[in-house]
């Protein structure tokens, strides 16, 4: 893998990353464990950094009080996240890296008495290499490995999909309440811009993408090319027709 040069404030995070991915060139039971908390301790890392920045960088202004509550705790941090920079966590689930950080507190806590599966741990990294990508402006690890590439094109198509959905959505009715993508999915359908069968390719995408996320299925088994070019496809088809329709 390639590693990019970082912004000095990306540098404490991104070097936590890296550690984490380059245990796992060596797979073990240990290393799995540590790599899962290394990649966790870089995800909290990212965020205090981010929430931490001067307002010029950043255009939040937060205040030392509340910046030092936030710190206190990671659900705290992901309230803040979710608080001062939504824009930066569209196609991210925030209850998704929460569940990720109390699988690693587990492994923290009851040491070698558990295992993690190297699903997860490729999972949750991939997740930490799009959060960082979002906060910090570049990917910080760059994949050769065939199918980590697939797990990251897959995960990248998949936010470009739900921000495509959102921002269709508000050109068809600004004032619908749009909170989950199935809100915008069951809009676009209300709307016949896509059809009842695009509608269930859809829901067998997104149950592909929860069940790699939650650890119910092996990404270097159910991700292919094929899957990518047919979610990559249909996004393209939503904003074409939602635009045509709008005109």
């Amino acid at each position: 893998m390639k590693v990019k040069s970082n912004p000095p404030w990306a540098s404490g995070p991104g070097e936590l990353l890296n550690h984490g991915l380059n245990l796992l060139q060596k797979d073990s039971d240990c290393n799995r464990r540590i790599a899962m908390i290394c990649i966790d301790n870089s995800v909290e890392l990212m965020m205090k950094t981010f929430l931490g920045l001067p307002q010029r960088i950043t255009s939040i202004q937060i205040t030392r009080k509340e910046y030092t509550e936030m710190s206190e705790s990671f659900p705290k941090l992901l309230d803040g996240i979710e608080k001062y920079a939504s824009d930066k966590i569209e196609g991210i689930d925030l209850g998704e890296i929460e569940w990720f950080h109390r699988l690693r507190n587990e492994l923290y806590h009851q040491g070698n008495g558990l295992t993690v599966e190297k699903t997860n741990v490729d999972v949750y990294a991939e997740i930490g290499n799009l959060l960082f990508l979002n906060l910090f402006g570049f990917k910080l690890i760059e994949y050769k490995d065939g199918k980590k590439d697939l797990l990251g094109n897959f995960m990248n198509s998949w936010i470009h999909f739900e921000r495509t959905i959102k921002d269709m959505s508000l050109i068809l009715d600004d004032n619908e309440k749009i909170r989950i993508p199935t809100d915008a999915i069951r809009l676009l359908y209300k709307n016949k811009i896509i059809s009842e069968s695009e509608l269930d390719k859809l829901d067998l995408i997104s149950k592909t993408r929860n069940g790699i996320v939650h650890g119910l299925q092996n990404h270097e088994k159910v991700i292919s090319e094929q899957l990518i070019n047919e979610l990559d496809s249909l996004t393209e088809n939503i904003e074409k027709r939602t635009l045509s329709k709008t005109k």
